[in-house]
């Protein structure tokens, strides 16, 4: 039994304008005419809605949250708008680390023509202080086990969102979390009940209600629908 369901993505910026026109194309999204008043992608199904949400800060730190895309090549990300952070013929990794237009990390998996997906977001990643118990906390939210990796303490969440491509990542790193993320989900799901699991309140909004994991990673919270 899951404490929440997953809704949609959001990603914080400056200009949400030129970050919108950047991440519809790499992420297989277009923008929603029906939304005129905010930038938000929409893809073919209401779960790959992304909200790209005006901020006045610019980011300073490494994200705390990253997105994993398929892509045909970098070349195509770079005519775009994307910067090579580390390639991976230099790094020996199956990824390509980028940046976004506002510096924004993103992994970059490349994937032939015939199987590219239409949407092209297959992973968010959560750096983690205690990435196993992290990856259970939310595990318990969404009412789905984590897939251990021991190898490298990577712990996975598959089916966690109505995407069946889609994971959550949880992976370990040194450096302290230095917030607000950049990167967040929404979900619906009852308040109290994730404040009961171990969540905590940060504040409200007339719609939905801000809280905070255990390690201090946000998200909304808004009312189940009927």
């Amino acid at each position: 039994m899951s404490l929440a369901r997953w809704q949609d993505l959001c990603l914080d910026a400056t200009d949400p304008e030129r970050l919108g026109a950047f991440w519809a194309p790499v992420l297989g999204l277009r923008r929603d005419p029906e939304v005129p008043q905010a930038v938000t992608l929409v893809g073919t199904k209401p779960s790959q809605r992304v909200w790209v949400n005006l901020v006045d800060r610019p980011k300073r730190v490494k994200n705390r949250l990253h997105l994993d895309v398929y892509a045909e090549s970098i070349d195509e990300l770079v005519r775009v708008g994307a910067t090579v952070v580390a390639a991976a013929e230099d790094t020996g990794f199956s990824w390509t680390v980028m940046a976004d237009p506002e510096g924004g990390e993103f992994c970059a998996f490349l994937r032939a023509p015939d199987e590219l997906p239409a949407y092209r977001l297959h992973g968010v990643v959560i750096d983690a202080a205690d990435p196993r118990a992290l990856a259970a906390w939310w595990g318990n939210v969404f009412g789905v086990a984590p897939v251990v990796d021991e190898d490298h303490d990577w712990h996975t969440l598959e089916h966690a969102t109505p995407d069946p491509v889609l994971t959550l990542d949880f992976v370990p790193v040194p450096e302290p979390r230095v917030g607000p993320n950049r990167v967040h989900w929404d979900v619906t799901g009852d308040v109290d009940a994730l404040l009961a699991a171990g969540a905590t309140h940060l504040w409200d909004m007339p719609n939905w209600t801000v809280l905070a994991d255990p390690e201090g990673n946000e998200f909304c919270v808004f009312p189940a629908k009927d």
